[in-house]
């Protein structure tokens, strides 16, 4: 892609100076784009025409309007100040900082951009100023990781975090059988024991054949709540398959079976897509699974990357996914009535869920979601919703476009929590051990981009505080409670256990 600067600038005129492009050469290049002379705005002596900032990246866009005044690196030093301090004149919230940017301040110098760009630009540019800001912190802050061992304090409890298995290759999920038993998924497709601590030799033989790339791989591994008696282990994973044009396509499958001797028997497929539904991309398979006590299945499966397939009931991704706990569908299902339907779905316009806890206190379902650039959700998961992807966004594609201007419509729900810039929001659960009796019933987000580990107060399906706990020890998976009441966190090489400090 030609510069910005060169596009502008081209016998080496400067933004802000005298000199400026031919109208010729300008024109000659939007027409040769099939693009429309709009508009033009003079901005700081530069004769600046709109259809050169409605095309292109955010970044570019920053560079060409924002960085004479406020640097090209946010860094202030113009007439504007830094945009990396958390110092606002006008407010720093998402909706103060786009009114700033709609509306502007001409007695300032700062002219109003709402009239040259949609909405959805503007919420991309806070987009931008968001991620630029957390890097700088992030820049600012980060310090070598900790030991084995540490201990730190918290808002409400301090705590000792100190490895409790090592040498593991990117856990997935992990979930505990008796008080001395766990078992534990590598994403790379390996299902092990931990017997007090100590991983197996060897993984768990007998597994179907699960697609490694990309996202893909071995995900989930739940026991169901009377797992003493019956003895079933939920997984779910992707599976590869040759389509009838005889190209590779992948969806997630969920299964379940019974552990003997290290060899996983008695399987069962509780939910496999049609073949039609294979996608050919290795990203956003989901997948997580929950039990909301009643005898129900929950899961997750992302878009694959299709987006429009979320919004789509005759499809099964972008959904989240409700069984009886043989992979029957219920009778009460909200689209069992639709024949075009697929039965199972509980929720959709989903993006990529990969959190899925129920409350100890509401007994109502929450999930975590990866946005795009930007605008992760926490949302508070009800029967039937439309849960907006890709229609409500509050992020934006990866490489710096807008995706959509809109951030709300009647008949799609909100989410409770959104983080700008991303978290890469994970693995979630509510605390329910007796060793931090403040922390009881809170919610526990695990991050992956961010390297955080959240304590999230939920009450009355609203979002009371938010506290990290502690940051940069690694891309964080899952989190789950022990049997013991300990806080146990996947980390990329390693188990860790939080206990209170002495």
């Amino acid at each position: 892609m030609t510069p910005l600067r060169r596009i502008l600038f081209p016998r080496g005129g400067a933004a802000g100076g005298a000199a400026r492009p031919p109208r010729s050469s300008l024109v000659g290049r939007r027409r040769a784009r099939g693009l429309f002379l709009a508009a033009t705005i003079a901005f700081a002596g530069t004769l600046v025409h709109a259809q050169d900032f409605r095309t292109g990246t955010v970044a570019e866009r920053y560079l060409l309007l924002c960085a004479n005044c406020h640097g090209r690196n946010l860094e202030g030093g113009g007439t504007g100040p830094s945009l990396l301090k958390d110092t606002w004149l006008h407010g720093g919230d998402d909706d103060s900082i786009a009114r700033s940017i709609r509306n502007g301040f001409p007695e300032k110098g700062m002219p109003a951009w709402g009239a040259a760009f949609p909405e959805k630009e503007i919420r991309a540019m806070v987009i931008y100023l968001r991620e630029a800001r957390a890097k700088a912190i992030r820049d600012q802050a980060r310090a070598s990781a900790p030991p084995a061992t540490v201990t730190a304090k918290s808002q409400l409890h301090d705590f000792t975090l100190e490895t409790w298995v090592d040498q593991v290759v990117e856990p997935w999920s992990l979930a505990f059988l008796s008080p001395n038993q766990a078992i534990m998924t590598e994403k790379r497709g390996f299902l092990y024991l931990i017997e007090r601590g100590k991983l197996a030799a060897r993984p768990i033989s007998g597994l179907p054949k699960i697609y490694v790339g990309g996202q893909a791989g071995l995900m989930d591994v739940v026991p169901h709540p009377d797992y003493a008696t019956n003895g079933w282990i939920y997984l779910s994973s992707s599976e590869q398959q040759t389509k009838a044009d005889g190209t590779p396509g992948a969806f997630t499958r969920i299964i379940r079976g019974k552990l003997k001797d290290g060899v996983l028997i008695e399987q069962q497929t509780l939910f496999q897509a049609k073949l039609e539904h294979f996608i050919r991309a290795d990203w956003h398979f989901g997948s997580r699974i929950a039990f909301d006590g009643k005898g129900y299945l929950f899961f997750s499966i992302g878009e694959r990357g299709q987006n429009e397939h979320a919004q789509d009931l005759a499809r099964p991704g972008g959904k989240i996914h409700r069984l009886h706990d043989d992979g029957r569908v219920p009778a009460d299902n909200p689209f069992v009535g639709d024949p075009a339907a697929v039965p199972s779905i509980w929720s959709y316009g989903h993006r990529n869920p990969q959190g899925l806890a129920f409350s100890p206190v509401s007994g109502e379902l929450f999930s975590t979601e990866h946005g795009p650039r930007g605008g992760d959700e926490l949302n508070l998961v009800r029967r039937g919703l439309n849960y907006g992807w890709p229609v409500i966004s509050y992020g934006m594609n990866y490489d710096g476009t807008t995706l959509t201007e809109l951030t709300a419509k009647e008949g799609m729900e909100q989410p409770i929590a959104y983080w700008v810039p991303s978290l890469a929001t994970c693995g979630i659960n509510f605390y329910a051990g007796e060793l931090f009796p403040q922390w009881r019933n809170h919610l526990f987000l695990a991050s992956l981009a961010a390297e955080q580990l959240l304590r999230i107060e939920v009450a009355g399906g609203k979002v009371i505080s938010q506290e990290v706990l502690f940051k940069d020890l690694g891309r964080i998976r899952h989190v789950i409670t022990g049997p013991d009441g300990a806080l146990y966190v996947l980390l990329p090489t390693r188990i860790v256990r939080l206990t209170p400090a002495p």
